[in-house]
């Protein structure tokens, strides 16, 4: 039988199954393709929090969807920062990052058209989970590479101690289980 921890986010109840990360750790998995009405209330509630911006960044791929629908109700423009370059990016810029959900070293990339684009522009850094804090530190890099001013760093989910994190936006905590 599968372990599950309940969660309410944004008026949506979920069962979030618990995951093996390694002997000592398990997490509750909180994916957010799929889940339309996650997205679209957590978009609505996560925008209710956040200052005003130009334009949204997030990582491939999990934040994807929210940053999409924060961006449509905004009316402004998102940026995903890529995982690996693309024959049609231009002069990319990139920084290497290391997540709790990931066994290896990751890159994310921005073409010099997007990192033109967030030149002396208010960004607002969008996420599904903060955990630990090396996805957001990634992205933050990227921004500031390419002349960006953070307004605010935004998720649904605070993971572990990023609950106690002062320079964070976020809907709910999500606890971490330690063996």
């Amino acid at each position: 039988m599968e372990n599950f921890f309940e969660i309410k986010i944004a008026g949506c109840k979920r069962q979030l199954p618990i995951c093996k990360v390694n002997e000592n750790l398990d997490i509750a998995a909180f994916v957010m393709f799929n889940d339309v009405e996650i997205t679209v209330n957590s978009a609505k509630a996560l925008l209710k929090k956040c200052p005003k911006f130009d334009y949204i960044i997030t990582a491939e791929a999990k934040g994807i969807p929210l940053a999409y629908e924060m961006a449509r109700r905004s009316k402004t423009g998102y940026f995903v920062a890529r995982k690996g370059t693309k024959l049609y990016m231009t002069d990319p810029i990139g920084v290497e990052v290391k997540s709790i959900t990931t066994d290896h070293v990751q890159n994310l990339y921005l073409s010099k058209e997007e990192s033109d684009a967030l030149k002396g522009k208010k960004v607002l850094i969008v996420d599904d989970v903060i955990s630990t804090g090396e996805s957001l530190g990634a992205i933050e890099a990227l921004v500031t590479e390419a002349g960006g001013v953070i307004v605010a760093k935004a998720a649904v989910l605070a993971e572990g101690d990023a609950k106690n994190r002062e320079d964070i936006v976020f809907l709910e905590p999500l606890p971490l289980f330690f063996k």
